[in-house]
């Protein structure tokens, strides 16, 4: 048995050596399923119609939006002088939301305490409104109706405990140009920081959603829960290491998530620095976890932030360093599962 464990030892660490990092870029060799869509930017998100992919320049920067059949690039927000903004979503009506301080200040403060909620009409020249709503992170907006969610912390919403988060399911009211969140429902609360809420997406007909808990030494796990009766299930089940859920298979059965799983065989610390993006069945068994993309298996990349289609047909993800911060992006890429 000994001699057994040793021969095990020496296999697995003979894998790992065979498995380090590559020099260069995945850029450069892009499996034939995988085009570069644009140059530059970050956090992308599909249009309900699939016609259309919004992003971001940079953090802190404008909201772009490329056409998908001429390549066509239109700034959103250039019109509005120093433009801070973190993330564009659609609505299922074509509109946009957008996310971010209403100026920059600094990083942390700008990216947390300042963090709210803007309508952007789908109008050329159109200029963003306030929900007046201060909320963390990224949110779920549904493809189908005017169902978003979002979570707050105690930075954006001050009635919420030290160490604790909410999420929060609410509809959007757009009047006489003018928008408004209503019937604001928090739906699940956490009362400490093992758990730190971001919400993702919405399936199952908006019955259900996913989202993700930010758990202490930069680890996170890839959760759901069901908004009737707010049963919540671990998916990924991986203890010990990073799943954030960041886009939704349109059955409801899939969803991607970021994770560290490579780091077994290729090495690097956890956490969302060396991540790529995986398929994850939403079973609640957390073992069907099937690789899609392999930036990370360079030096110094990986893939995030991915987002998947209505139809199913593709997927937006974008190319990034795993030094920088969490949603830096270098360009925005197409991942087809089908053409």
């Amino acid at each position: 048995m000994r001699v057994l464990c040793v021969a095990t030892i020496v296999i697995s660490a003979s894998l790992a050596v065979s498995a380090q990092r590559k020099p260069g870029s995945q850029l450069d060799r892009l499996p034939a399923n995988v085009e570069r869509l644009t140059e530059f930017g970050e956090r992308a998100d599909i249009s309900p119609d699939n016609q259309r992919v919004a992003f971001m320049a940079k953090s802190f920067g404008d909201a772009m939006v490329v056409d998908l059949k001429t390549r066509a690039i239109r700034c959103l927000t250039c019109s509005i002088p120093a433009a801070a903004f973190l993330r564009v979503m659609h609505l299922s009506t074509g509109d946009y939301i957008l996310i971010g301080p209403d100026h920059f200040e600094n990083i942390r403060v700008s990216r947390t305490r300042d963090n709210e909620l803007w309508f952007l009409s789908r109008e050329r020249g159109a200029k963003p409104v306030r929900f007046n709503e201060h909320m963390s992170e990224g949110m779920a907006i549904s493809k189908r109706s005017m169902k978003i969610a979002y979570s707050q912390t105690h930075e954006q919403a001050p009635d919420v405990p030290a160490g604790a988060s909410r999420l929060v399911v609410a509809d959007v009211v757009i009047q006489d140009g003018a928008a408004s969140l209503a019937n604001k429902t928090v739906v699940y609360e956490s009362a400490d920081s093992g758990c730190t809420i971001e919400a993702q997406d919405f399936y199952a007909g908006d019955t259900k959603m996913t989202f993700t808990c930010y758990e202490p030494r930069g680890l996170a796990s890839a959760m759901g829960i069901d908004l009737a009766t707010k049963q919540v299930t671990n998916f990924s089940k991986s203890p010990g290491t990073y799943n954030e859920v960041e886009g939704i298979f349109p059955d409801g059965q899939y969803a991607c998530v970021e994770a560290d799983r490579q780091v077994d065989t290729l090495g690097g610390a956890r956490g969302s620095g060396n991540i790529d993006i995986w398929k994850l069945k939403l079973d609640g068994t957390g073992t069907d976890f099937v690789r899609l993309t392999h930036f990370n298996d360079f030096e110094g990349g990986k893939a995030s932030n991915p987002v998947v289609s209505t139809d199913g047909r593709f997927m937006a993800f974008q190319t990034a360093k795993t030094t920088d911060p969490a949603g830096v992006g270098y360009g925005i890429l197409i991942y087809w599962f089908r053409k």
